[in-house]
């Protein structure tokens, strides 16, 4: 019987070969490889009143200080006049993966004795990131990679009042639910008791539904069946009942993150105390690749096209062409 030589003349044959074995699967190494050499990027900007635990969540969620304020910590930060937004950014690594974090917080959202479009900065610097990106792109010269400050992801504080919504909260979710990805989270959820963080979870879900506020993963964007049943899971518990914390305690023998009180220990990554679990799941273990999806094939998308459009119309003024040529060019 004839053998079947390589390449290089050796011998292929044998009992463990597989002669209808093309090598296609190889691609998944291939873009690993090139993956792990790239690294990621992943910008989440955290908003809410001070005092709700942002820094500290952030701090929790990947187990390090990334926070501004464990950074940048000064004796006594002022709650400022206006709303400010600084972002800092960290090199993570965890076996051989390197992610280029950056947080972005806006230290004096929701803290104004009139808080009356407060939603605009935020809006405004969403904005930017997209215009800066766009500005990259359409370059003649373009970088080979060009650098992404976009912002994937709003996690969004809610006071734990247990009550419902507030106008602000409203109001905000649902301007900035149209540019971003925004996450609602419950803060400091250990001060509810577990029904009144269920009547409250409850009470937010439909007024996010009254609001028609859109919150990730949005509905629309599932990509099929097996897609539409792991979200529709995320979608039944949203908002997330979250206690951030990142000092360790010994319990049972087990080192852990937790809250000490006089009545024991709350174990900030036990699913039977908090959601805070589910939170970090969703954002790095389970959907972080999509929600960059999202903002880059959506988000981004929609901020581009409006944005050429209005360049198409004003140079269309600026040639003096008719208004029904220009609708013509927009179908």
């Amino acid at each position: 019987t004839a053998t079947v030589g390589g390449p290089y003349g050796e011998k292929a044959s044998g009992p463990g070969v597989d002669f209808s074995y093309v090598g296609i699967d190889a691609i998944l190494e291939q873009m690993r490889r090139k993956a792990m050499k790239q690294g990621f990027e992943l910008n989440i900007m955290v908003v809410g009143q001070s005092g709700l635990g942002k820094s500290t969540l952030m701090n929790t969620l990947f187990k390090s200080k990334v926070s501004r304020k464990s950074v940048q910590a000064t004796a006594q930060e002022k709650i400022p006049k206006t709303i400010e937004i600084k972002s800092i950014s960290h090199d993570i690594e965890e076996k051989g993966v390197r992610m280029k974090l950056t947080v972005i917080d806006t230290p004096g959202f929701g803290d104004q004795i009139n808080n009356e479009n407060c939603w605009r900065p935020i809006m405004k610097f969403i904005n930017d990131q997209y215009e800066a990106y766009l500005q990259e792109e359409i370059n003649i010269n373009r970088k080979k990679r060009i650098p992404d400050s976009r912002v994937h992801c709003c996690i969004y504080f809610i006071p734990p009042t247990g009550h419902c919504l507030r106008p602000l909260d409203v109001e905000f979710m649902r301007r900035l639910s149209k540019v971003v990805n925004i996450v609602p989270v419950i803060a400091k959820a250990d001060t509810l008791t577990l029904e009144e963080r269920d009547f409250f979870k409850k009470k937010i879900r439909e007024e996010l539904r009254a609001n028609g506020i859109d919150v990730y993963p949005q509905k629309e964007f599932d990509e099929d069946a097996e897609d539409r049943m792991i979200n529709e899971k995320i979608r039944e518990m949203i908002p997330f009942a979250v206690v951030g914390s990142d000092q360790e305690y010994q319990v049972n023998g087990r080192r852990l993150l937790g809250r000490k009180t006089k009545w024991g220990t709350i174990e900030v990554e036990n699913i039977a105390h908090c959601e805070f679990a589910y939170l970090r799941d969703l954002l790095i273990r389970t959907h972080m690749q999509n929600i960059k999806d999202i903002t880059s094939s959506i988000h981004y998308e929609m901020y581009r096209v409006r944005r050429l459009n209005e360049n198409n119309t004003v140079v269309a003024h600026a040639n003096g062409m008719p208004e029904h040529h220009l609708a013509a060019h927009e179908m």
